[in-house]
């Protein structure tokens, strides 16, 4: 499905992470991938990670997202590797544990801007300077979350993040669409990553989740990874700005 295609994967962590589900889903489908890490201890992990995991081995490229150069660089050397981008992923999302404790009226100044920078403006961040090499057009997909739109207990700043991040992608959408580069938005269920067991209260409220969905069950990574493999495969090639819901159906019901 995605064969002769290149894309970037910015947010894998470890073998939870829904990037990882979504790097394999893309490896598998037969695209060329390259996977950023963050510093030399993340590099490590990814190694081991990808060793025999992946069905083409993948560039690795060390970018911290905050850091406009290093992002710059990443772009130069997919440009001397791939010579052209098909597709971005963005799975990346911070906010301090304090900030996911307290109130979400003690939010912190602090707090609120480093959620905000490395929640939402990466995805600007990472997508501007890509565009040069998506002469041909593509597809950039990011993660969200239902806390965007309703109150989720403990999610706190992250949902206003979220929301800004949903905001961003339509604005995006509207920018790039002329270029044929479409941008959207996947929206989860609860899946059992490291940062979604940061937020207190987690487990019981995926047992709550999971009584409550259409589907009866909880959302698995390996449904995240395929319809992000939808999103940047020609099947999805009439959709952009929107936020799809991967979640077993929890968003449609009222209570």
């Amino acid at each position: 499905m995605l064969e002769g295609k290149n894309g970037i994967v910015f947010g894998v962590a470890n073998q939870h992470s829904l990037a990882w589900y979504i790097a394999k889903a893309l490896s598998e489908a037969g695209a060329s991938l390259a996977l950023t890490y963050q510093n030399e201890r993340f590099e490590k992990k990814l190694k081991k990670l990808i060793e025999n995991n992946l069905k083409v081995s993948p560039l690795l490229l060390p970018c911290d997202v905050q850091n406009d150069q290093e992002i710059e660089r990443v772009y130069e050397q997919i440009g001397e590797s791939f010579g052209k981008l098909d597709f971005i992923i963005h799975s990346i999302a911070y906010a301090e544990r304090e900030d996911l404790e307290k109130k979400f009226i003690e939010t912190s100044r602090s707090g609120f801007q480093t959620a905000l920078e490395t929640s939402v403006y990466s995805l600007m961040a990472v997508t501007r300077p890509a565009v040069p090499l998506m002469n041909n057009g593509g597809s950039v997909v990011t993660l969200t979350y239902l806390g965007s739109e309703r109150v989720v207990p403990n999610y706190n700043v992250m949902g206003v993040a979220k929301a800004a991040l949903e905001a961003s992608v339509r604005y995006l959408a509207f920018d790039l669409g002329e270029m044929g580069i479409r941008v959207n938005a996947l929206s989860p269920g609860p899946i059992n990553t490291l940062s979604a067991r940061g937020i207190k209260g987690f487990t019981n409220f995926m047992g709550y989740v999971r009584e409550n969905t259409a589907l009866r069950r909880n959302t698995t990574g390996e449904e995240v990874g395929d319809a992000a493999l939808f999103l940047c495969s020609d099947l999805s090639r009439g959709i952009t700005g929107e936020t799809i819901f991967v979640d077993a159906g929890y968003n449609i019901k009222g209570g």
